[in-house]
């Protein structure tokens, strides 16, 4: 379905400083599967999924859409590609326009890709509203009048409105009530089975990645730490930040989470978790590269 080849992406800071978001990363979802990347912030997940859906553009490596290039799409081609790849925004309310009532917010795509007519539109809008479980008089409102879960719902009917295969899935619960969150997950869920969607889920939460994904990619500083299978990667864990990760998630206590410990001090190109590591040592201070622990179980650690 879609593939990341060697990504890289630097942005520049000022005239004379600039952050790496990115350092070769590479990815490979199929067709109807779920792949979670997981991380903190900053780590790169959202200029990732950005990249994946064209709206940037890296500084090296390629996007590879269905086999195609989406880097050497032309107007035409780009304007295809986004028909077919949508995104879900972590803050429902910033990425709606205010002044704009949820009938018209749903039609967006629809307008824009000129799909159908006034009486069509009205009836594919009040149709995307129920398979996302919102009334159809809610048509009719502004989104400050409504809840933050009917205001995620009301993204997900727009990405869905000009019937996408890839779905990027921006931190789509972070924002929300617990109770709240699991609903937005089962009706994603139901949609990709219903629809036969295919996801990119960009979470923090690594036991939240295992519940909804086939396979995950831990990643930190802008590389790959660890990918395989979710549970694979849960119940045996095999980079030490992805222990920190499941660590932080189980307790929910993130004081002192992503401190540095005292210890080995990596300069220059060595591991780039040295220095949060407590097993690092002198051999870190060459970066580990991915390499095979088991069937589709990968690990760039130097310790294993």
């Amino acid at each position: 379905m879609i593939t990341a080849n060697n990504i890289s992406k630097t942005f520049r800071l000022g005239r004379k400083s600039s952050a790496k978001a990115l350092d070769g990363v590479s990815i490979n979802i199929s067709k109807g599967e779920t792949f979670a990347l997981v991380g903190e912030s900053g780590s790169g997940k959202t200029t990732l999924g950005k990249i994946l859906l064209g709206c940037c553009s890296p500084d090296g490596g390629e996007v590879l859409f269905g086999g195609t290039d989406i880097g050497s799409l032309d107007k035409n081609g780009s304007r295809a590609f986004a028909r077919k790849a949508q995104m879900i925004f972590q803050d429902s309310y910033a990425s709606m326009n205010p002044r704009m009532r949820v009938a018209d917010i749903v039609a967006e795509g629809l307008d824009i890709h000129g799909i159908c007519g006034i009486e069509e539109r009205r009836s594919r809008v009040n149709g995307l509203l129920k398979s996302v479980g919102l009334r159809e008089d809610l048509a009719g409102r502004f989104p400050h009048e409504l809840s933050g879960g009917q205001r995620q719902r009301v993204i997900i009917a727009r990405a869905l409105a000009i019937e996408p295969e890839f779905l990027v899935c921006d931190e789509p619960i972070s924002s929300l009530d617990v109770s709240v969150q699991a609903q937005i997950v089962n009706l994603l869920m139901d949609l990709q089975k219903e629809k036969g969607l295919t996801y990119l889920f960009i979470l923090h939460d690594l036991n939240m990645a295992r519940h909804v994904s086939d396979r995950m990619g831990v990643i930190y500083k802008g590389k790959i730490l660890e990918t395989g299978p979710s549970d694979e990667v849960s119940r045996n864990p095999l980079h030490p930040y992805t222990r920190e990760l499941l660590s932080a998630a189980a307790v929910r206590d993130f004081e002192g989470f992503g401190r540095e410990k005292a210890g080995v001090q990596i300069q220059g190109s060595g591991c780039r978790f040295a220095a949060r590591c407590p097993k690092a040592g002198l051999e870190c201070t060459t970066e580990p590269e991915l390499r095979q622990t088991g069937r589709g179980h990968f690990a760039a650690c130097h310790k294993l």
